[in-house]
């Protein structure tokens, strides 16, 4: 498992980040704080406090592709 931290500034931000994370093959966890919700979902990213950076829990050790397309989200 490897993990990112990423902030989503704006609802575009958000869209282009499920868009990235629909294509990915493996998991991915988005935690804040004490919440844990499934990268793939937009609603259940809309429900985390968007104003700190989040940590992307990515569960799969062979995901330098998937953090190239990320890291304009990366903080």
């Amino acid at each position: 498992m490897r993990t990112a931290t990423v902030l989503l500034r704006s609802i575009s931000d958000v869209k282009e980040f499920v868009n990235i994370m629909t294509k990915c093959e493996y998991d991915v966890d988005l935690v804040s704080g004490r919440y844990i919700v499934d990268a793939k979902s937009i609603m259940g990213i809309f429900s985390l406090d968007l104003a700190k950076p989040i940590s992307a829990n990515i569960h799969n050790d062979d995901c330098q592709s998937l953090l190239d397309e990320i890291k304009k989200f990366s903080v």
